[in-house]
C-alpha cells in the first residue's frame, strides 16, 4: 500500500532496500529484548520483533537522507546513522537491551560507505541497495521483466563482490576476495575482507585459502531473501538449490538438541565462545554438511521433489523453526551454545 502508484523499478528497489537493511539488522536479538508495535499493541521478540522494528524504521525514513523519499535506504542516510536513533527505533533502553546494537550500527554505516564507493553498482546519483537490481538484470529494470532470468549464485556473487568490505576486518587474506577468487591488488592496496570465513586447522585448500572455512551466512541469507523481490518484479531466479544451508544457531542448535551432534566433552556447552573459535567453526561446518543430508530425507518423507521443496523451504519451515521451538522448550529460547555476538554473524 505504501508503494501504491510507484513505478515498477522504484517498487522493486524499495523492496530490495528494505530486505538488505532488515537482513543486516536481524542477527540474534538476545533473550531480553522485545518490540511493541504501537498500531497493533503486539509484543514481539527475536526475529519477528527485529523484522517488524526494521520495517517501521524503514518506512519512517530512518535510512533515507531525503525526507521527501522515506521509502529508501541510501548511502548518505546510512552513513549518518547514529546508535541512539537506531536504539530509539528499536525501543532499546536499560531494561530492554538489544545484543550487538553497536555492531549493527557499524554494519549499516559501512554499507553506506561501500555503496558510495561503488556508484557503478548502486547508482550514480543516489546509491541504494536497490541498484543491485539494475546491475544484475538490465538497465531497463522491471519494465520488461517477462523474459528476464538470473541465477541465484549470480546474486550471491554480486553480493559478495560488492559488499564484502562491510564485514569486520579481522579475517583478511592478501589477494583473496570474499568470493574466493584470486585478485591482483595494486601496490598499497589493503588486504580484502573475507567476511564470514574462519580458520580451522582441519581445512585444506590451495595457496592462501588453506585453513579457511567459508560460510557467508548473512550474504547467503540476503541472497535467499532477495529472491522474492526479484520474482515479484517478474524476474525468474534459477539455481536456488546451489546455495548452501545457513550455519546459524537455530539450524545448528537443532542438531545439538536432538543429539545428532554432541561435543566430546559436555563441559564445552557451558563456556562462552567466540565466532572464530575452532569449536564453533567446526559446529557450523557440520551444520551445513548435515543439512544437505537431511533435506533429501525430508523430501522423501513428504513425497516432494527438490523443485517443490528446495533447501530454502526445508530451512525456513523446517530446521530453523524446529530448532527455535526446541530451544524454547528446553531453555526458554536460548541456543544450546553460548556465543559472544557483535550482531554481525549471530
Amino acid at each position: 500500500r505504501l508503494l501504491e502508484g510507484a513505478a515498477p523499478r522504484e517498487r522493486v528497489k524499495a523492496h530490495i532496500d528494505l530486505v538488505v537493511v532488515s537482513v543486516l539488522l536481524d542477527a540474534g536479538a538476545g533473550p531480553d529484548w522485545h518490540y511493541t508495535e504501537s498500531a497493533s499493541g503486539q509484543r514481539l521478540t527475536r526475529s519477528e520483533g527485529l523484522a517488524v522494528a526494521s520495517f517501521h524504521a524503514f518506512t519512517g525514513g530512518l535510512f533515507s537522507s531525503d525526507p521527501d523519499r522515506p521509502l529508501q535506504a541510501d548511502a548518505a542516510g546510512l552513513k549518518a546513522l547514529v546508535g541512539d536513533r537506531l536504539g530509539e527505533a528499536f525501543q532499546v533502553h536499560d531494561a530492554n537491551p538489544l545484543v550487538g546494537l553497536a555492531g549493527r550500527v557499524t554494519l549499516l554505516r559501512r554499507l553506506g560507505e561501500v555503496m558510495a564507493e561503488q556508484p557503478e553498482v548502486f547508482g550514480t546519483e543516489v546509491q541504494r541497495p536497490g541498484g543491485l537490481f539494475d546491475m544484475l538484470v538490465a538497465p531497463e529494470g522491471a519494465a520488461i521483466p517477462p523474459t528476464a532470468d538470473i541465477q541465484a549464485d549470480d546474486i550471491l556473487a554480486q553480493v559478495l563482490a560488492s559488499l564484502s568490505s562491510i564485514w569486520p576486518s579481522g579475517n583478511r587474506v592478501d589477494s583473496i576476495a570474499a568470493d574466493g577468487s584470486d585478485l591482483l591488488p595494486g601496490p598499497g592496496d589493503p588486504a580484502l575482507a573475507l567476511g564470514d570465513c574462519w580458520r580451522h586447522s582441519a581445512v585444506r585448500g590451495p595457496g592462501l585459502t588453506n585453513g579457511w572455512m567459508p560460510f557467508h551466512k548473512l550474504s547467503q541469507w540476503l541472497t535467499y531473501s532477495l529472491i522474492e523481490p526479484f520474482e515479484w518484479a517478474g524476474v525468474q531466479v534459477l539455481g536456488v538449490g546451489r546455495l548452501t544451508a545457513l550455519p546459524e544457531y537455530r539450524n545448528g542448535g537443532l542438531l545439538l538438541d536432538t543429539g545428532v551432534l554432541a561435543p566430546c566433552d559436555p563441559a564445552l556447552l557451558e563456556r562462552t565462545w567466540k565466532v572464530s573459535d575452532e569449536f564453533i567453526v567446526e559446529w557450523r561446518a557440520l551444520t551445513v554438511a548435515l543439512l544437505d543430508e537431511l533435506a533429501p530425507l525430508v523430501r522423501k518423507n513428504l513425497r516432494r521433489d527438490e523443485a517443490d521443496m528446495p533447501l530454502a523451504c526445508v530451512l525456513e519451515g523446517g530446521t530453523w523453526a524446529a530448532g527455535r521451538a526446541l530451544a524454547q522448550r528446553l531453555r526458554g529460547g536460548a541456543p544450546p551454545l553460548r556465543i559472544a555476538s557483535d550482531g554481525t554473524v549471530f
